[in-house]
């Protein structure tokens, strides 16, 4: 076998758990096959370079070998080889989000807790409850924004 379609390629290189995920991936154009976007359909041959976008990071690999039967992983990874460059950017992608902040600590506070919630209820109420103790302050003693009289 001297050629073989891209979607098949990509699904026994396991790049793609289905047929028809690979086919979907094909038709946004998200597989590049040397430099041009690739149908489903296009032929891919030992020796050519296919660019594969995952999320935020592009794969360049070179095809080594053509095999239309998905087997083992170890077996897969002997279809491709990927270029230096493309590995390079990939470890420094993936350092990147490792050095990142959690987007969850940008948030100031999460859920409420029982306390805050007693505390937001205490404000519909006639009077507005301290934070440090549980004494109400009435409405007129509070901050306001109007000049004195």
């Amino acid at each position: 076998m001297d050629k073989l379609r891209i979607d098949k390629w990509l699904w026994a290189a396991r790049f793609h758990k289905t047929r028809s995920l690979a086919t979907d991936e094909l038709n946004k154009g998200r597989v590049l096959v040397n430099g041009q976007v690739a149908k489903p359909s296009r032929e891919v041959r030992p020796g050519d370079l296919v660019a594969v976008r995952s999320g935020p990071v592009v794969r360049t690999i070179q095809v080594c070998a053509l095999s239309d039967v998905r087997g083992p992983a170890p077996v897969a990874q002997t279809l491709y080889e990927e270029t230096a460059d493309s590995l390079r950017d990939r470890l420094a992608a993936a350092e990147q989000r490792r050095l990142a902040p959690e987007p969850a600590l940008a948030q100031p506070q999460g859920r409420p807790t029982k306390r805050d919630r007693r505390l937001l209820q205490g404000l519909q109420q006639d009077g507005f409850p301290a934070e440090t103790d549980n004494t109400p302050i009435a409405w007129d003693d509070r901050w306001r924004a109007a000049l004195p009289d």
